[in-house]
Protein backbone atom coordinates (compact mmCIF):
# COMPACT_ATOMS: atom_id res chain seq x y z
CA UNK A 1 0.00 0.00 0.00
CA UNK A 2 1.49 3.12 -0.66
CA UNK A 3 1.17 5.11 2.55
CA UNK A 4 1.77 8.48 3.41
CA UNK A 5 1.65 10.03 7.31
CA UNK A 6 -1.66 10.63 8.06
CA UNK A 7 -3.53 11.17 11.44
CA UNK A 8 -6.69 10.01 10.42
CA UNK A 9 -7.49 6.78 8.70
CA UNK A 10 -9.91 8.01 5.74
CA UNK A 11 -11.96 4.81 4.78
CA UNK A 12 -11.68 0.71 5.79
CA UNK A 13 -11.73 -2.24 3.44
CA UNK A 14 -13.37 -5.34 4.65
CA UNK A 15 -12.64 -9.20 3.18
CA UNK A 16 -15.03 -11.88 3.01
CA UNK A 17 -12.90 -13.61 5.59
CA UNK A 18 -13.11 -10.81 8.07
CA UNK A 19 -10.14 -8.66 7.74
CA UNK A 20 -10.58 -5.03 8.13
CA UNK A 21 -8.06 -2.65 6.68
CA UNK A 22 -7.39 0.99 7.60
CA UNK A 23 -6.27 3.37 4.72
CA UNK A 24 -4.89 6.85 5.93
CA UNK A 25 -6.20 10.22 3.66
CA UNK A 26 -3.42 10.04 1.00
CA UNK A 27 -2.51 6.94 0.59
CA UNK A 28 -4.12 3.43 -1.31
CA UNK A 29 -4.60 0.34 -2.00
CA UNK A 30 -4.48 -2.39 -4.57
CA UNK A 31 -6.73 -5.24 -4.26
CA UNK A 32 -6.61 -8.31 -6.49
CA UNK A 33 -6.04 -12.58 -6.33
CA UNK A 34 -2.40 -11.62 -6.86
CA UNK A 35 0.65 -11.92 -3.95
CA UNK A 36 1.70 -8.33 -5.52
CA UNK A 37 -1.08 -6.49 -4.52
CA UNK A 38 -1.67 -4.52 -1.34
CA UNK A 39 -4.47 -6.49 -0.51
CA UNK A 40 -4.97 -10.44 -1.52
CA UNK A 41 -8.38 -11.51 -2.13
CA UNK A 42 -8.36 -15.21 -1.83
CA UNK A 43 -12.13 -15.52 -2.69
CA UNK A 44 -11.70 -13.11 -5.40
CA UNK A 45 -13.66 -15.71 -8.06
CA UNK A 46 -13.70 -13.31 -11.30
CA UNK A 47 -10.95 -11.25 -10.24
CA UNK A 48 -7.68 -10.39 -11.59
CA UNK A 49 -4.27 -10.53 -10.00
CA UNK A 50 -4.26 -7.03 -9.73
CA UNK A 51 -8.01 -6.19 -10.22
CA UNK A 52 -9.16 -2.72 -8.52
CA UNK A 53 -7.60 0.05 -6.60
CA UNK A 54 -8.74 2.22 -3.60
CA UNK A 55 -7.48 5.61 -3.00
CA UNK A 56 -8.39 7.47 0.48
CA UNK A 57 -8.90 10.90 -0.15
CA UNK A 58 -10.45 14.11 1.83
CA UNK A 59 -13.92 13.17 1.98
CA UNK A 60 -13.86 9.60 1.02
CA UNK A 61 -12.81 7.12 -1.08
CA UNK A 62 -12.77 6.67 -4.96
CA UNK A 63 -13.05 2.98 -6.27
CA UNK A 64 -11.42 2.23 -9.51
CA UNK A 65 -10.48 -0.90 -12.27
CA UNK A 66 -6.91 -1.31 -13.14
CA UNK A 67 -7.46 -4.59 -14.53
CA UNK A 68 -7.69 -4.48 -18.75
CA UNK A 69 -9.14 -7.70 -18.84
CA UNK A 70 -11.75 -8.27 -16.04
CA UNK A 71 -14.97 -6.26 -14.97
CA UNK A 72 -15.47 -5.04 -11.52
CA UNK A 73 -18.16 -3.99 -9.81
CA UNK A 74 -19.29 -1.31 -6.48
CA UNK A 75 -22.69 -1.95 -5.60
CA UNK A 76 -24.91 -0.22 -3.04
CA UNK A 77 -28.47 0.79 -1.82
CA UNK A 78 -30.17 0.99 -5.51
CA UNK A 79 -27.18 0.38 -7.41
CA UNK A 80 -24.21 -1.46 -9.35
CA UNK A 81 -22.28 0.47 -11.35
CA UNK A 82 -19.75 -1.96 -13.73
CA UNK A 83 -16.45 0.74 -13.32
CA UNK A 84 -14.37 0.96 -16.65
CA UNK A 85 -11.67 -0.97 -17.36
CA UNK A 86 -7.57 0.37 -17.69
CA UNK A 87 -7.39 2.24 -20.52
CA UNK A 88 -4.91 2.15 -22.76
CA UNK A 89 -2.70 4.63 -21.48
CA UNK A 90 -2.45 2.00 -18.30
CA UNK A 91 -4.45 4.81 -16.30
CA UNK A 92 -7.90 4.16 -14.85
CA UNK A 93 -10.73 5.34 -17.20
CA UNK A 94 -13.16 6.53 -14.18
CA UNK A 95 -13.94 5.37 -10.91
CA UNK A 96 -16.69 5.57 -7.82
CA UNK A 97 -16.60 8.13 -5.15
CA UNK A 98 -17.88 6.93 -1.96
CA UNK A 99 -18.40 10.11 0.63
CA UNK A 100 -19.79 8.02 3.75
CA UNK A 101 -21.33 4.78 4.26
CA UNK A 102 -20.52 1.04 2.23
CA UNK A 103 -20.27 0.08 -0.88
CA UNK A 104 -20.12 -3.70 -2.29
CA UNK A 105 -17.07 -4.27 -4.21
CA UNK A 106 -15.65 -6.84 -6.59
CA UNK A 107 -16.18 -9.30 -9.64
CA UNK A 108 -20.24 -10.23 -10.82
CA UNK A 109 -18.96 -13.76 -8.89
CA UNK A 110 -18.31 -12.13 -5.98
CA UNK A 111 -21.00 -9.97 -5.17
CA UNK A 112 -23.45 -12.82 -6.37
CA UNK A 113 -22.44 -15.22 -4.35
CA UNK A 114 -21.83 -12.62 -1.14
CA UNK A 115 -18.04 -12.55 -1.40
CA UNK A 116 -17.46 -9.08 -1.78
CA UNK A 117 -15.14 -6.73 -0.23
CA UNK A 118 -16.76 -3.63 1.85
CA UNK A 119 -15.04 -0.29 1.28
CA UNK A 120 -16.80 1.96 4.06
CA UNK A 121 -16.18 5.57 4.97
CA UNK A 122 -17.57 7.27 8.16
CA UNK A 123 -20.04 10.07 7.72
CA UNK A 124 -17.96 13.55 9.13
CA UNK A 125 -17.87 13.47 12.77
CA UNK A 126 -16.61 9.44 13.05
CA UNK A 127 -13.13 8.32 11.55
CA UNK A 128 -13.15 9.99 8.40
CA UNK A 129 -11.17 13.09 7.43
CA UNK A 130 -12.39 15.87 6.21
CA UNK A 131 -15.11 17.21 3.17
CA UNK A 132 -14.29 17.93 -0.11
CA UNK A 133 -17.62 18.88 -1.51
CA UNK A 134 -17.56 19.88 -4.55
CA UNK A 135 -16.64 16.30 -5.39
CA UNK A 136 -19.97 14.95 -3.65
CA UNK A 137 -23.79 15.24 -4.71
CA UNK A 138 -25.64 14.90 -1.38
CA UNK A 139 -24.67 13.87 1.77
CA UNK A 140 -24.13 10.27 1.57
CA UNK A 141 -24.28 10.19 -2.03
CA UNK A 142 -21.54 8.09 -4.25
CA UNK A 143 -20.55 10.23 -7.64
CA UNK A 144 -18.81 8.36 -10.63
CA UNK A 145 -16.62 10.58 -10.88
CA UNK A 146 -15.36 11.63 -14.53
CA UNK A 147 -12.23 12.50 -14.23
CA UNK A 148 -9.68 11.53 -10.95
CA UNK A 149 -6.12 12.60 -10.69
CA UNK A 150 -3.93 10.73 -8.11
CA UNK A 151 -2.90 13.46 -5.61
CA UNK A 152 0.61 11.25 -5.19
CA UNK A 153 1.40 12.23 -9.02
CA UNK A 154 3.60 14.57 -10.99
CA UNK A 155 0.28 15.19 -12.88
CA UNK A 156 -1.47 16.26 -9.69
CA UNK A 157 0.65 19.08 -8.93
CA UNK A 158 0.90 20.52 -11.81
CA UNK A 159 -2.85 20.93 -12.64
CA UNK A 160 -2.98 22.67 -9.30
CA UNK A 161 -0.68 25.03 -9.59
CA UNK A 162 -2.40 25.48 -12.78
CA UNK A 163 -5.94 25.79 -11.15
CA UNK A 164 -4.15 27.94 -7.97
CA UNK A 165 -4.74 31.61 -9.07
CA UNK A 166 -8.69 30.74 -9.71
CA UNK A 167 -9.18 28.71 -6.87
CA UNK A 168 -8.06 31.53 -4.39
CA UNK A 169 -9.99 34.17 -6.95
CA UNK A 170 -13.05 32.23 -7.94
CA UNK A 171 -13.93 35.95 -10.06
CA UNK A 172 -11.53 34.32 -12.18
CA UNK A 173 -9.65 37.64 -13.41
CA UNK A 174 -6.15 36.21 -11.95
CA UNK A 175 -4.13 35.70 -15.15
CA UNK A 176 -3.60 31.86 -15.34
CA UNK A 177 0.53 30.74 -15.00
CA UNK A 178 1.89 29.50 -18.19
CA UNK A 179 4.04 26.60 -18.54
CA UNK A 180 7.26 28.08 -17.43
CA UNK A 181 5.20 29.47 -14.49
CA UNK A 182 4.12 26.38 -13.23
CA UNK A 183 7.55 25.03 -13.43
CA UNK A 184 8.59 27.46 -11.34
CA UNK A 185 6.01 26.94 -8.43
CA UNK A 186 6.91 23.00 -9.17
CA UNK A 187 10.19 23.96 -7.65
CA UNK A 188 8.83 26.37 -4.48
CA UNK A 189 6.60 23.70 -3.62
CA UNK A 190 8.70 20.71 -3.80
CA UNK A 191 11.13 23.09 -1.47
CA UNK A 192 14.02 22.75 -4.40
CA UNK A 193 15.10 25.95 -3.80
CA UNK A 194 19.28 25.48 -4.77
CA UNK A 195 17.53 24.78 -8.47
CA UNK A 196 15.35 27.96 -8.24
CA UNK A 197 18.70 30.22 -9.32
CA UNK A 198 19.29 27.73 -11.50
CA UNK A 199 15.72 27.70 -13.02
CA UNK A 200 16.46 31.55 -13.05
CA UNK A 201 19.95 31.92 -14.86
CA UNK A 202 20.14 28.65 -17.30
CA UNK A 203 17.82 28.92 -20.25
CA UNK A 204 18.46 25.12 -21.24
CA UNK A 205 17.41 24.19 -17.28
CA UNK A 206 14.59 26.11 -17.34
CA UNK A 207 13.14 24.68 -21.22
CA UNK A 208 13.67 21.12 -20.43
CA UNK A 209 11.92 21.67 -16.52
CA UNK A 210 9.11 23.48 -18.58
CA UNK A 211 9.16 20.86 -21.30
CA UNK A 212 8.12 18.34 -18.70
CA UNK A 213 5.35 20.52 -17.38
CA UNK A 214 4.28 20.93 -20.92
CA UNK A 215 3.88 16.98 -21.44
CA UNK A 216 1.65 16.82 -18.24
CA UNK A 217 -0.30 19.64 -19.70
CA UNK A 218 -0.66 17.82 -22.66
CA UNK A 219 -1.94 15.17 -20.64
CA UNK A 220 -4.37 16.86 -18.94
CA UNK A 221 -6.03 17.90 -22.35
CA UNK A 222 -6.08 14.80 -23.34
CA UNK A 223 -8.11 13.19 -20.43
CA UNK A 224 -10.48 16.41 -20.71
CA UNK A 225 -11.16 15.33 -23.67
CA UNK A 226 -11.67 11.59 -24.07
CA UNK A 227 -13.56 12.18 -20.78
CA UNK A 228 -15.75 14.01 -23.20
CA UNK A 229 -16.06 16.94 -20.62
CA UNK A 230 -16.16 19.58 -23.19
CA UNK A 231 -18.11 19.53 -26.44
CA UNK A 232 -16.18 17.83 -29.25
CA UNK A 233 -15.63 21.17 -30.85
CA UNK A 234 -14.17 23.14 -27.78
CA UNK A 235 -10.71 24.77 -28.22
CA UNK A 236 -8.81 23.64 -25.10
CA UNK A 237 -7.79 26.72 -24.16
CA UNK A 238 -5.61 27.38 -20.50
CA UNK A 239 -8.96 28.92 -19.44
CA UNK A 240 -11.59 25.45 -20.46
CA UNK A 241 -9.09 23.27 -19.09
CA UNK A 242 -8.66 25.38 -15.55
CA UNK A 243 -12.51 25.63 -15.65
CA UNK A 244 -13.52 22.31 -16.30
CA UNK A 245 -10.87 20.95 -13.39
CA UNK A 246 -12.72 23.33 -10.99
CA UNK A 247 -15.90 23.29 -12.28
CA UNK A 248 -15.80 19.44 -11.94
CA UNK A 249 -14.29 19.26 -8.47
CA UNK A 250 -10.97 17.24 -9.98
CA UNK A 251 -8.61 19.91 -8.14
CA UNK A 252 -10.83 21.77 -5.67
CA UNK A 253 -9.46 24.67 -2.81
CA UNK A 254 -9.42 22.03 -0.17
CA UNK A 255 -6.14 20.94 -2.13
CA UNK A 256 -4.70 23.70 -1.72
CA UNK A 257 -4.40 22.31 1.77
CA UNK A 258 -1.53 19.68 0.78
CA UNK A 259 0.90 22.87 -0.27
CA UNK A 260 1.08 23.08 3.69
CA UNK A 261 1.62 19.32 4.15
CA UNK A 262 5.11 18.26 4.91
CA UNK A 263 4.55 15.01 3.86
CA UNK A 264 2.79 15.58 0.66
CA UNK A 265 5.51 17.95 -0.25
CA UNK A 266 8.04 15.50 0.49
CA UNK A 267 6.64 13.25 -2.03
CA UNK A 268 6.23 15.59 -4.79
CA UNK A 269 9.86 16.61 -4.30
CA UNK A 270 10.89 12.60 -4.75
CA UNK A 271 8.64 11.86 -7.82
CA UNK A 272 10.03 15.66 -9.44
CA UNK A 273 13.85 15.75 -8.27
CA UNK A 274 15.05 12.19 -7.44
CA UNK A 275 15.49 11.80 -10.79
CA UNK A 276 15.91 15.41 -12.21
CA UNK A 277 18.27 16.03 -14.74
Amino acid sequence: MNNQPSSAVAARVSTPAGLVVGIPEGSRLIFGRGPDADLTVAAGRGLSRRAGLISAVAGGAWIANISQTHALYTEGDGYRIRLPRMDEHGEPAGGWFLRAGTALVGSRAMLDEGQPLSVMVARQGGWAAGDDGPRVLQDGDPTLLPLYLDPMTKLFLVALMWCRPWLLDPAEATPLPRTPEIARAALEVTGAYHELERFDRDPAFRDRLSARVAEHIKVLRRKISDRGLVRADTRLSDEVVVRVLIEHGIITAADLGRLNDPAWCSRQEDLWWTHAP
